[in-house]
């Protein structure tokens, strides 16, 4: 390998994607192709990123089988970036498979934290969980330390575990210190503020008020009943229901929190679960079928009783009922969230990673487009959306995944 081949390498891994262009932005050979394709990805053109990746593939013949496999990688890191969610991942298996035979740890290493990535950003904490505890972090470089550390931090803060997100952050940034790359350093800035920031709202007898991520985790393992309107499941300690495909159930029981110790009127009840105007007697045989179904479900947690006027929430083995509601309060929280990291997703992209039809997320879309909470560029297949980062909150909450014991 040449010397300004040697050279570029060096400045992409110090985060100089500028001083590696000076180097190699003339030559059309395969190894400056794909350090131009890096380059290109760091300073934010993925589409030229990734048609230079992919010529440099095509360029390194058949014994340069490392080469072309770290190639995919880095087409795979540009796909992830510009959110190309549908982004084929068995090339990514297998261009891991080929470096780790090859004895290139630390690509193999770095292609298996992106398959961890993109199992994160689809909210499969499960999944991630298990392909992170298989990797020993120990041989890698401070770069890819502070990347592992900082996938602990992203499940720990999806799983409302304040104290190890805080820990694996602090370990993220001294990793940064020492590779000495800004971005880098950037991201885990970013990463720790989502502590400092409300991940959500509690309301309690006519209380209101913002939680940090530990005041959520707090909540969650005292003995309160708590009605978690960010995911849609009743919960007391490590005992959990979830509503989130009955959204009738879920009204009425958030209702019924709300108004607690009190009762809430029929009436009432039937306008915010079937949107009702005007309650007639088929309207009161549903609400009494569905309030049937609603002690069916909480069990053990809580009781639904009548009332001379309505029903109220009598909770089992616990001191009082929250409710806990997200920061912001809205049709299309799950999309907001999504779009609120800064990126431009596609809508097949949002549909995917929220497990929706293209179509419900493209309506989504066009109701917060034309209240001016995002604006899309591009046409046809080119078309993406984005939205700057909402101030004050966290969207920890908001994004899809389990809540801790599910």
């Amino acid at each position: 390998m040449d010397s300004l081949i040697t050279a570029a390498g060096r400045a992409l891994a110090a985060g100089d994607p500028l001083g590696a262009l000076n180097r190699v932005a003339l030559r059309n050979d395969p190894p400056a192709l794909a350090l131009r394709g890096i380059a290109m990805a760091q300073l934010g053109d993925f589409p030229k990123a990734k048609a230079l990746l992919q010529s440099a593939a095509r360029g390194f013949g058949p014994k340069q089988a490392v080469a072309r496999a770290r190639c995919v990688v880095a087409e795979a890191e540009v796909a992830l970036a510009s959110r190309e969610l549908a982004w084929p991942t068995h090339r990514l298996d297998a261009a891991q498979a080929t470096l780790q035979s090859h004895g290139d740890v630390m690509n193999a290493g770095h292609a298996r934290y992106l398959a961890v990535r993109r199992l994160l950003l689809f909210g499969h904490l499960d999944d991630a969980e298990r392909a992170l505890a298989q990797i020993d972090p120990s041989p890698f470089p401070p770069a890819l330390m502070a990347a592992h550390a900082l996938m602990v931090a992203g499940i720990a803060m999806r799983r409302v575990r304040a104290g190890v997100a805080r820990e694996a952050l602090a370990r993220a940034a001294a990793n940064a210190r020492q590779a000495a790359i800004p971005a880098l350093s950037a991201e885990v800035e970013a990463a720790s503020r989502l502590l400092t920031l409300p991940a959500a709202r509690l309301v309690s007898r006519d209380v209101e008020r913002a939680l940090l991520l530990e005041d959520v985790e707090a909540l969650f393992a005292s003995r309160n009943l708590v009605i978690d309107a960010c995911r849609h499941v009743v919960r007391r300690a490590d005992t959990a229901v979830s509503l989130s495909t009955r959204p009738v159930l879920f009204t009425l029981v958030r209702a019924l929190a709300e108004a607690w110790p009190g009762d809430v009127p029929r009436n009432t009840l039937i306008t915010r679960a079937f949107r009702a105007r005007h309650a007639d007697e088929t309207h009161r045989a549903r609400l009494r079928v569905e309030i049937g179904r609603l002690r069916a479900m909480l069990g053990a947690l809580a009781e639904v009783n009548a009332t001379a006027h309505g029903f109220v929430l009598a909770p089992l083995d616990a001191s009082e009922i929250v409710v806990l509601a997200r920061p912001v309060e809205g049709r299309h929280g799950e999309v907001l969230a999504l779009l609120a990291d800064g990126e431009s997703w596609s809508s097949s992209a949002l549909a995917l990673a929220l497990g929706a039809s293209q179509r419900t997320v493209q309506r989504s879309l066009e109701d917060l487009a034309a209240s001016g909470m995002a604006h899309s560029f591009g046409g046809g297949r080119a078309r993406r959306w984005m939205t700057p980062p909402l101030p004050g909150f966290t969207t920890t909450l908001l994004l899809p995944s389990p809540l801790p014991g599910d």
